[in-house]
């Protein structure tokens, strides 16, 4: 259709709408704008609650001990869950808040024709019909049918990823759109003009437009992260070691003549005793201190598991734009056929320019960059030169040109790509030269001027006999801190795989000015071509994909998740969304477009991969504090509830009561609690660590016996030198399993040999030791009584110093050959 026909059937016309008509298609078609994510604090509750099963596991813990009678213990349990799930939703919750004042930072006016006038009205009043006026620099608010254009331009990027801008026309097209490219007449919502100008009508608001159907659309159910997986399969070993502890238990001391209630008590209390009920809180914890520090380092993490995702990291899927790049074309050099450098160019190329001057530089960015090089130079136009005749940059001709008059003589200055400015030339002698720095991954631009005879007006019919000047050369230049970037990632154990919609040549110059070797390049049409084995191969092998279509990202990403790997996934695009939530972690930049800061669990507020590299740390970091009260869970906390177990079935009474069991527990939780705070050896965070559940159960079997070797040294000294009772053989073991299961953490929490050689963190030191001091005392506070505890004779505490003491030597012989058969 031609403009006028578009017009006449969407009842409108260049003047616009009045605004009575404006408000009826308001109520009609709804308000302009995309909702792409409803902030919802109750999903995010139920989130927390649902995210992690060790909180169901708990949760049917706590139902049990209540149902039992155990009340204190339930609500102990109770209080663990609530603390963990309240940390969670508080922490998230900020993060979603920051992100949404980030959110609002968004152009949110247009300029219409209301009632004849010009008026600026915010975007989500704009409707069906309503006439837009478009400047550079304007964000196109809606899908719209353009009717008047000048040389307009678009960057169509966010909704295309090509990085090419579009050149956008008002006269009907004659062949059918295939993409979204194709459409020359239609500007998209969320497009931005980069140089000339225009208006349209408006054909479709808010979800219903190219934009909106795509935020709409990407609703994907985000797969099982790597650390999701682990966390659940740690769940479901635990689940199985309490079901066949606490059921052997209670079946073998209903046996042999215990009371059933009080053997009931038993079992159920060892149960809460291997639940490792603090681990929701450790990770909760450590999570946010990691947050926080990311949030100095210019991270913001929505969801908190991200970072642990983060740290587990070993491939990330980046553009090079904006992370091996500054993200913005440069002039770099100014050179002849020969190549030598004629930086006289630069001038010409200035002279002969569209870009327009107001406030800062506007204008497509060859032009801008142009300017902004001889700015720096300090070149400005001769005021001599008189422009008199420019004809604006065609883009089937892919050239402009202009005629400027000094001392009576005309000179016509063109300026294009280099084949069509060569082709006008009465030598073509640069062609060899353009071929050269095309193969180098340079964008060109050719100048060659003539002298001409003073007229009217110029046509492109005088693009005739033209003198050839030289090229100029443009990059978007690499950033100075990519190489040392690309260093500490691999240092990191990350490989970096580039996927770019950009070509192959350009791909491959960037990589090689920033130090990336290339292992493989491939384009995503010969991606295409291959069988699902070769594909499979081709992701593992090649780490450049060229000009490659949102489709085939998530493709790569789902081939590279499928081989084992934990994937990363950077982007700032509409068509970058599909591949946000398909990694396992998703990472966008605050400049992104919004659905694109939606879908990304973390979002930068500094792009680069240095920025990257210091979440990847702290993620590490909080990993391996993790994993040390989850190995310290699964050993000494696993050996004590064996060794209850195995004494119940030859003592005359039960070797620790039930509410004796649950304080051992609560104590050693509290030791615990400081885990988080806890310092990291350097060499733990070099390499990516993964959930290793054959790891973890191997360390169970191989440490729990040992600590239970100790505890059963424990009952033989109790017995056979102290003779003692009841209530002092219960105090005795209790004393001397709370100080074995919360010293050990000094030997677990590192891989050094000392392991004094690695410091812990102050607050850590301070709750063990003081833990440990609190078992020690009980038997002589005044709540000893209560607790069924006696005073322990003074030769007790010799030989506690001596058991434990060779505990944790022993436990640091084996644990040194144990790492070396099992690497973690």
């Amino acid at each position: 259709m031609s403009p006028e026909e578009v017009l006449g059937e969407i009842s409108s016309s260049h003047d616009g709408l009045s605004s009575e008509e404006a408000g009826k298609r308001l109520a009609k078609y709804g308000p302009n704008s995309i909702q792409t994510r409803k902030f919802n604090a109750w999903i995010l509750l139920w989130r927390q609650v649902t995210g992690n099963p060790l909180v169901i596991i708990l949760a049917a813990a706590t139902a049990i001990s209540y149902a039992m009678g155990e009340h204190t213990s339930a609500y102990y349990i109770f209080a663990m869950i609530l603390l963990s799930i309240g940390l969670g939703f508080w922490n998230e919750f900020a993060a979603e808040r920051t992100v949404r004042d980030l959110l609002k930072k968004v152009s949110l006016s247009a300029i219409v024709s209301r009632d004849g006038e010009k008026k600026e009205v915010p975007v989500a009043q704009i409707t069906v019909g309503d006439i837009v006026f478009l400047a550079p620099g304007s964000i196109i608010p809606a899908d719209m049918r353009l009717v008047e254009t000048d040389n307009l331009e678009v960057d169509q990027s966010t909704l295309t990823g090509e990085s090419k801008t579009a050149f956008k026309v008002c006269c009907s097209v004659s062949k059918k759109p295939e993409g979204l490219n194709d459409y020359a007449n239609i500007g998209f919502m969320g497009t931005i003009v980069t140089s000339g100008s225009g208006k349209g009508v408006i054909l479709t608001v808010g979800k219903d437009t190219e934009f909106g159907k795509i935020a709409r659309e990407a609703s994907f159910v985000k797969p099982e992260t790597d650390f999701q997986k682990g966390l659940r399969r740690f769940g479901d070993l635990i689940v199985k070691v309490i079901l066949v502890l606490a059921t052997s238990i209670f079946a073998v001391n209903f046996l042999l003549g215990h009371s059933t209630i009080d053997s009931l008590l038993f079992a159920l209390a060892i149960a809460v005793g291997l639940t490792p009920e603090l681990l929701p809180i450790i990770v909760t914890v450590s999570l946010s201190h990691g947050a926080g520090k990311l949030a100095k380092k210019h991270v913001i993490c929505k969801q908190l598991i991200a970072i642990e995702n983060l740290g587990n990291m070993d491939i990330l899927c980046t553009d090079k734009t904006g992370t091996l790049t500054e993200g913005k074309i440069v002039a770099t050099s100014y050179v002849n056929e020969a190549g030598e450098p004629r930086p006289e160019l630069l001038l010409r190329a200035i002279t002969c320019n569209s870009a327009i001057h107001h406030h800062k530089i506007i204008g497509n960015a060859i032009d801008v960059a142009l300017w902004e090089a001889a700015h720096k130079q300090k070149i400005s136009l001769n005021p001599k030169q008189k422009k008199v005749f420019e004809e604006p940059f065609d883009y089937e001709k892919r050239a402009m040109f202009c005629v400027i008059e000094e001392g009576g003589q005309r000179t016509l200055i063109a300026k294009g790509s280099p084949d069509v400015v060569l082709q006008h030339c009465t030598k073509k002698t640069g062609l060899a030269k353009a071929q050269e720095l095309n193969q180098s991954g340079l964008r060109l631009v050719a100048i060659a001027t003539k002298s001409v005879p003073k007229k009217e007006s110029y046509s492109w019919s005088d693009l005739t006999d033209l003198h050839f000047e030289g090229f100029i050369t443009f990059l978007d230049i690499p950033k100075k801190s990519a190489k040392a970037s690309i260093l500490k990632m691999e240092k990191l154990g990350v490989a970096i795989k580039i996927v770019t919609g950009d070509s192959e040549l350009v791909s491959k110059y960037v990589c090689q000015e920033v130090g990336l070797p290339i292992t493989g390049m491939i384009t995503g049409t010969d991606f295409t071509k291959l069988n699902p084995t070769e594909q499979k191969e081709a992701v593992l092998r090649c780490n450049v994909f060229a000009r490659v279509t949102p489709s085939q990202k998530l493709q790569i990403i789902a081939l590279l998740r499928k081989a084992g790997h934990t994937v990363g996934y950077m982007g700032d695009g509409l068509n970058d969304i599909s591949a946000l939530h398909s990694a396992d972690v998703g990472i966008s930049v605050n400049t992104a477009v919004d659905v694109a800061k939606d879908a990304a669990p973390i979002v930068l507020l500094r792009n680069g991969l240095d920025v990257i590299a210091n979440g990847i740390v702290e993620g590490r970091s909080t990993f391996s504090n993790t994993m040390k009260y989850i190995l310290m869970g699964t050993s000494s906390n696993f050996g004590n509830m064996f060794s209850a177990a195995g004494a119940s079935f030859f003592l005359p009474f039960l070797p620790m009561m039930p509410s004796q069991i649950l304080l051992n527990n609560g104590l050693y939780d509290l030791s615990q609690i400081s885990i988080p705070t806890d310092n990291v050896d350097p060499e733990s965070l070099r390499k990516p660590r993964h959930w290793d559940i054959k790891f973890i159960k191997y360390y169970m079997l191989f440490f729990g016996p040992i600590s239970s070797l100790y505890d059963f040294l424990t009952f033989g000294l109790m017995i056979y030198v102290f003779h003692a009772s009841e209530p002092l053989f219960q105090t005795g073991w209790f004393v001397e399993s709370l100080a074995t299961q919360v010293l050990v953490v000094f030997i677990i929490r590192t891989n050094r040999r000392p392991f004094y050689k690695s410091r812990p963190s102050k607050w850590l030191a301070i709750a063990c030791l003081g833990v440990v001091a609190i078992g020690i005392l009980l038997p002589f506070s005044p709540l000893a009584n209560g607790l069924g505890f006696v005073p322990l004779p003074p030769v007790y505490f010799l030989c506690l110093a001596l058991l434990v003491g060779t505990y944790l030597l022993l436990v640091a012989k084996l644990r040194a050959k144990f790492l070396k058969r099992f690497s973690f």
